[in-house]
């Protein structure tokens, strides 16, 4: 676009638009660590008209294009810029080479980028390896300085890898801290050697990979703290010595990673959550490990012992399959787990089948093990309400707990059935310091006229507590 006087300036009406609301910069800008909220709305709005001036018509752009001899946005400090231009896709960004000649390459400074090559986009391409080769070209021939952050997704169907690996070893030599990799496609990408020295890492996600193997040169990601991995192929020996070396790791998702049994030492990590796809992960050291997440897809043989040397967890959550993994030995459920557990505070348990004993069983075999439990939340997945009474749920059969620390209590997905109606009597009897009860009824038509009763049944249970509220959400 040519400007219609000094190349350097903004066109007027951009300019008129934020001047007003400068003076919430400082005369001397703001830094990034003491933006208040007034300057983050600020550049959010910076933002908007920059985004409103590069889809504007050549007509449009062309009357726009009316400089004034105060250029007050390329005055803006440059870690103010570089904010603006983080909320932009990586298109738009090299865009605004247009906007001023103080604007050309201002881009390629910034340390965040985002590239996203959708499906759509390379369908519709003649040739994608081009449309991709030349973005990463002017990428890696224009960018300088360090990039600390860099998203990217990207449709593969197995070509471009060269210039994938060219982008890996970019990244690694250019300190990148926050690294997000997504690939959809009918292929994987095998990641590239070069990964293995990006040891500034903190923030690692991999979606769609295969790492292959461990370099043996591989000094570690000392630095890492969360690392996320989803549909990524990896072996568990892989999978353990890249673990072992991030010696800070705090977060780990393994979201349908292909792996075999796996055991794994982690004495940093705070929070693990894993969608098992076909092995175990085990821990030989997670002393830390405060949030737990398991979601298995089977069955597998628990031993009874896979939560004992979680002493620090607070967050439990379990589905119907993994439930019987943590709880049952050989298939037995014990009324109390073997070991205490005292610091857990949150359970929640997630596609539920009560009319399966050993499911309620499980249940009442973790809530009375956790003695300082707060939050209890169960969904329920039974279709047919006719399912029997439990003897395990009367409460002469529970006379021996109370759930002294018991506040809130959520049940979704209910048919009304006897064994839910026994939980609840049981939770409302056993529970002193209870304070809310949220019933939310499943939402099948053909338990419609069911669970409409159930208010009726729920005031005829005795209350432990005073002071609690039952919610049922019709």
């Amino acid at each position: 676009m040519a400007m219609n006087s000094e190349e350097d300036s903004i066109p007027q009406d951009i300019t008129i638009q934020i001047f007003s609301w400068l003076p919430l910069l400082g005369s001397k800008g703001v830094k990034m660590e003491d933006r208040s909220a007034e300057s983050e709305n600020l550049i959010v709005w910076i933002f908007l008209i920059l985004v409103y001036f590069l889809q504007m018509s050549p007509n449009d752009k062309e009357i726009a294009c009316q400089s004034v001899d105060l250029d007050v946005l390329s005055s803006l400090p440059e870690n103010v810029i570089h904010d603006i231009l983080k909320f932009l896709p990586l298109r738009d960004v090299v865009r605004t080479n247009i906007l001023s000649t103080k604007w050309r390459y201002k881009w390629c400074r910034i340390p965040q980028l985002e590239l996203y090559l959708e499906h759509s986009l390379v369908e519709e391409l003649r040739s994608p390896s081009i449309q991709f080769n030349n973005i990463l070209y002017h990428l890696l021939t224009f960018h300088a300085g360090p990039i600390s952050k860099f998203i990217f997704s990207l449709y593969t169907n197995g070509r471009g890898r060269p210039e994938l690996d060219k982008l890996v070893y970019f990244l690694s030599r250019n300190g990148i801290q926050h690294l997000d990799f997504t690939f959809c496609g009918c292929s994987q990408y095998k990641m590239h050697s070069s990964f293995f020295t990006c040891s500034q890492l903190w923030y690692l996600s991999l979606s769609g990979c295969e790492i292959q193997i461990v370099p043996p040169a591989f000094k570690g990601f000392h630095k890492l703290i969360s690392l996320k991995l989803s549909e990524v192929t990896i072996s568990s020996i892989v999978l353990e010595s890249l673990i072992s070396n991030c010696p800070l790791i705090e977060q780990l998702v393994c979201d349908d990673v292909a792996i075999d049994d796996a055991e794994i030492s982690a004495p940093m990590l705070r929070s693990f959550e894993y969608i098992e796809d076909e092995g175990i992960i085990c821990f030989k050291s997670a002393p830390h490990l405060a949030k737990l997440s398991l979601t298995h897809k089977k069955y597998h043989v628990g031993t009874g012992s896979f939560l004992e040397s979680f002493s620090a967890l607070e967050h439990l959550k379990l589905n119907r399959f993994s439930l019987k993994f943590v709880v049952a030995v050989a298939n037995k459920v014990p009324a109390r787990l073997p070991f205490n557990l005292k610091c857990v505070k949150h359970l929640c348990l997630d596609s539920i089948l009560l009319k399966q004993l050993n499911n309620v069983l499980c249940v009442l075999c973790l809530l009375r093990s956790f003695l300082h439990l707060q939050y209890f939340e169960i969904q329920v997945i039974d279709e047919d309400d006719e399912i029997p009474e439990r003897e395990c749920l009367k409460l002469e059969a529970c006379s021996d707990v109370t759930f002294n620390h018991l506040r809130e209590v959520k049940l979704s997905c209910t048919i009304g059935s006897e064994p839910e109606l026994q939980l609840i009597k049981l939770l409302l009897a056993k529970s002193p310091m209870l304070e809310r009860m949220l019933i939310q009824p499943s939402k099948t038509g053909r338990h419609a006229s069911r669970t409409i009763t159930i208010p009726i049944v729920l005031n005829s249970f005795r209350r432990a507590s005073p002071e609690v509220q039952v919610v049922y959400n019709l």
